[in-house]
């Protein structure tokens, strides 16, 4: 379901009824780029079913996707194009444009070979967890995310302000430390990925794939002064990731222990592929993103004070128990949602 995950939260929204929430993502719907539009961006179904609701209850989770479609005039198309008008004007004027002409005869170019121009989509999922006051987006670019966050705030109104997950460690000071002590937090373990660079303008960096990291050239590194900026974790034995400086969470993979525990075969069969998904994947990831913030020295005190109870965390040995699946055909404009938004 995620495979990238940025942490959003929030003090407060005063949420509408699904219904409504759902109107007004309809009013914002994907629409593909007309030929002379570079993007064009909206909501799409989760589900991937082209007459489906746009926002998905599930199990108390609220699940959105939002679709972002380009329209790029490639380099290899511009640059040949823009030589060919600079020598023809140098021809008949003995002059050879500069400057500003220059860039406006390159967003002529652009214009003219646009309708021309392949178009790219890309799908964004979104998980508002109103329990905990937590939103992810799915990607690990921080541009990207927060423009979808601001479309979410003049879309879902009601006071709602997200800001990401700001921690008392920065995550790359809380890396290094772990890598220089050869000691994983409390729930986690180092895998054998992990990227180190040095924060000057040279930007020396070393990468290590599919090597042990519990070796002292990597600690020595640290001392030069390079700083981790990706490391390879597993939660639990049950989920494995890649965190970064940003604090992004990349290649979210829920491992055979979570895919195959109890019950997980029977709740799929019973209700379908993307509920199950949806169930399973957040009842992992709601409690690995506490266990993670206290891993990294909890929130910051202005998130600390407005920060709900964490779910509790689970034991080495127990599967997380999953939120139970809504039944099919239910009321979407009553709970779960309503039940804990209101």
């Amino acid at each position: 379901m995620f495979k990238n995950a940025l942490v959003y939260r929030y003090d407060h929204w005063d949420a509408q009824a699904l219904p409504a929430i759902e109107a007004r993502l309809q009013a914002a719907r994907f629409v593909e780029c007309s030929p002379s539009q570079p993007e064009s961006a909206g909501w799409v179904a989760p589900r991937g079913e082209k007459h489906a609701a746009l926002i998905e209850s599930v199990g108390r989770q609220l699940v959105l996707q939002l679709c972002t479609e380009t329209r790029a005039v490639p380099g290899s198309a511009l640059k040949p194009r823009l030589e060919e008008m600079l020598d023809q004007i140098e021809r008949e004027t003995g002059r050879r444009p500069k400057g500003k002409r220059v860039r406006e005869m390159k967003e002529e170019i652009v214009h003219e070979l646009l309708p021309r121009a392949f178009p790219k989509q890309s799908n964004t999922l979104v998980w508002l967890d109103a329990q905990a006051q937590t939103l992810l987006v799915g990607a690990t670019s921080a541009k990207k995310a927060d423009a979808l966050v601001t479309r979410l705030h003049e879309l879902l109104g009601g006071g709602l302000a997200l800001r990401q997950v700001q921690t008392q460690l920065a995550p790359a000071t809380a890396m290094g430390a772990w890598l220089t002590e050869k000691e994983a937090p409390a729930g986690f373990s180092i895998d054998r990925e992990c990227e180190l660079k040095q924060p000057d303008s040279e930007k020396a960096a070393v990468r290590y794939a599919r090597h042990p990291l519990e070796i002292d050239e990597i600690a020595e590194h640290i001392r030069q002064g390079k700083l981790p900026t990706q490391l390879a974790l597993t939660w639990r034995g049950r989920v494995s990731f890649v965190l970064t400086e940003t604090g992004a969470l990349k290649k979210i993979k829920l491992l055979d222990g979570v895919l195959e525990g109890p019950g997980r075969d029977a709740q799929a069969g019973e209700e379908g592929g993307f509920d199950a998904d949806v169930v399973i994947t957040t009842g992992e990831l709601r409690q690995l993103v506490p266990d993670l913030i206290e891993a990294l020295g909890g929130l910051l005190v202005r998130d600390a004070a407005a920060a709900v109870a964490p779910v509790p965390p689970v034991g080495p040995d127990a599967p997380v128990a999953p939120a139970a699946l809504p039944a099919a055909g239910a009321d979407r404009s009553t709970a779960p949602w309503d039940e804990v938004a209101a």
